[in-house]
């Protein structure tokens, strides 16, 4: 059997373990993200942080790590006083770091840049929410530059992650077209619905014959709530699905705060890849020691 060398292909013959929360990760280090760029401001000010935040998750297990691009935009640097050129070097860097922390790791890891929403940049908790007030076109002038930066740094994947809505999944399907990197598209959800209050099974059907997309899924929900998504997922585009949900905790915007206790359950993730889930983690709030234990549970299903 020969190696297995893109993403497309480990996902054919395996279920992968994502990464789970980097922001808490890097808390953990001792970071100080209370800052709008949040973890972005770290591919400047502490890439060593990112590479070894990426590296804590590659012990536990994970198989893809996700870069510390989901709030780094060429908008959010500008604010900052960071040049064009400089920011697109940043975006650049955000997958190196991972490249970095992969290397040496006792089986293959794949790197997803993330792409985070257009509320992600405007930092005030509107990814959560979606009906930004703007247009398929408006919202895929914005997303398109930072595409072209992340895809020239050459990930095996771009991450279209914590879509609150249809309308920012169509622009970013519509951004992404000709970058020559294939994609996963993931929901941010509550109940069987969009942020924004679509169904999931429209939201999902919008990848139905889109051949860059490789998988199709939620991310950043109540554990609870991934679980029949991946259903509704696997149903309606027949695709792999992606499914990585928070702690459970609540996120207070407002306070940038989370509330409430964690719900995010390794060993009830195991029956997820008879659903369809081939790529499973966790995303806010979810560290390494929970990734370990969930890639030692998705390993005794296997045995």
């Amino acid at each position: 059997m020969r190696p297995v060398r893109t993403l497309a292909e480990a996902l054919a013959r395996d279920v992968l373990v994502l990464d789970g929360g980097l922001s808490n990760q890097l808390e953990a280090q001792g970071c100080d993200l209370g800052d709008e760029l949040w973890s972005a401001r770290l591919l400047a000010d502490g890439p060593e942080q990112i590479e070894a935040a990426h590296t804590a998750y590659v012990r536990a297990g994970a198989r893809v790590l996700i870069t510390a691009s989901y709030q780094a935009t060429f908008e959010g640097f500008a604010r900052r006083g960071v040049a064009r050129a400089e920011a697109a070097r940043l975006l650049g860097r955000s997958v190196e770091l991972a490249r970095a922390a992969a290397e040496g790791a006792p089986a293959p890891v794949w790197v997803a840049a993330s792409v985070g929403p257009y509320g992600a940049m405007l930092a005030d908790g509107s990814e959560y929410r979606g009906r930004y007030g703007l247009t398929v076109r408006e919202l895929q002038r914005f997303h398109r530059p930072r595409i072209e930066a992340l895809a020239a740094a050459g990930p095996d994947a771009l991450a279209l992650e914590t879509v609150p809505d249809m309308v920012e999944a169509e622009a970013l399907l519509r951004a992404v077209e000709g970058c020559g990197v294939p994609v996963w598209l993931s929901y941010t959800v509550a109940g069987e619905r969009t942020r924004a209050g679509q169904g999931l099974a429209e939201a999902f059907g919008l990848v139905a014959g889109n051949d860059q997309v490789l998988a199709v899924g939620v991310n950043c929900c109540e554990p609870a709530d991934a679980a029949r998504a991946v259903e509704i997922a696997a149903g309606s585009t027949g695709k792999p699905v992606v499914v990585y949900p928070n702690s459970g905790e609540e996120w207070d915007a407002g306070a940038r705060a989370w509330h409430g206790t964690g719900s995010f359950a390794p060993e009830r993730m195991r029956d997820w890849p008879a659903a369809g889930a081939r790529l499973i983690g966790g995303c806010c709030r979810v560290g390494p020691d929970r990734v370990a234990a969930l890639s030692a549970a998705l390993a005794s299903r296997a045995g």
